[in-house]
């Protein structure tokens, strides 16, 4: 079975919102000093295991304008095309991007059908709210989170405070700017807060 990977750009104080300096948040661009080769080895690592993204339609908009009409020779662009892509909207009409699917109804089931096709990773990047479905739905296999050294005390945060989750620590280490790396999988067994999200 396929694994559903959520890899998240994360403060300390747990707020998910604005990470990048185009997004519509009053701190945006919050991660942007911290930026450096082992954030850069940490993403396109988690990236390099998935073939398909699944996204919510602000962040599959945010995501085909940066990336759909690049050149051709922009090693990201390329990647990001080629991929398998899944838009949970009710809103929109048609996802014009390439391998691009919307998914209007039935979305837990839908996407754990997707999990039971053949393929890589499906990896999930903000959509805070196809993150939360899919938490209360246990249907997350792994947190790969880039924690900030920021406290930013406002803004939408990545787990809501509604779902208890024990999660087992699979790899940490820090960058060289102090952010830290770390992978996470929902915790197994009796003892798991919520029975797990996995």
């Amino acid at each position: 079975m396929r694994k559903i990977v959520v890899g998240m750009f994360v403060s300390l104080d747990g707020v998910m919102e604005g990470p990048g300096p185009a997004d519509d948040f009053p701190l945006a661009g919050w991660t942007m000093p911290y930026w450096d080769a082992d954030v850069a080895q940490f993403v396109d690592a988690s990236m390099a295991e998935s073939d398909t993204l699944l996204l919510g339609r602000i962040t599959y908009q945010g995501f085909a304008a940066a990336f759909g009409d690049a050149p051709a020779d922009n090693p990201d662009a390329a990647t990001m095309n080629r991929f398998t892509k899944y838009v949970v909207s009710t809103a929109l009409e048609q996802a014009e991007w390439a391998n691009s699917t919307v998914i209007r109804e039935n979305v837990v089931e839908e996407i754990a059908r997707l999990k039971e096709q053949p393929g890589r990773d499906i990896a999930i990047s903000g959509s805070g709210q196809v993150v939360h479905t899919l938490m209360r739905a246990h249907l997350i296999d792994e947190y790969r989170l880039l924690i900030y050294p920021v406290i930013l005390g406002q803004g939408k945060r990545l787990f809501p405070p509604d779902v208890p989750i024990t999660l087992d620590l699979v790899e940490a280490r820090t960058s060289a700017k102090g952010v830290l790396l770390v992978t996470y999988r929902p915790a197994q067994g009796p003892d798991a807060a919520g029975e797990g999200v996995g």
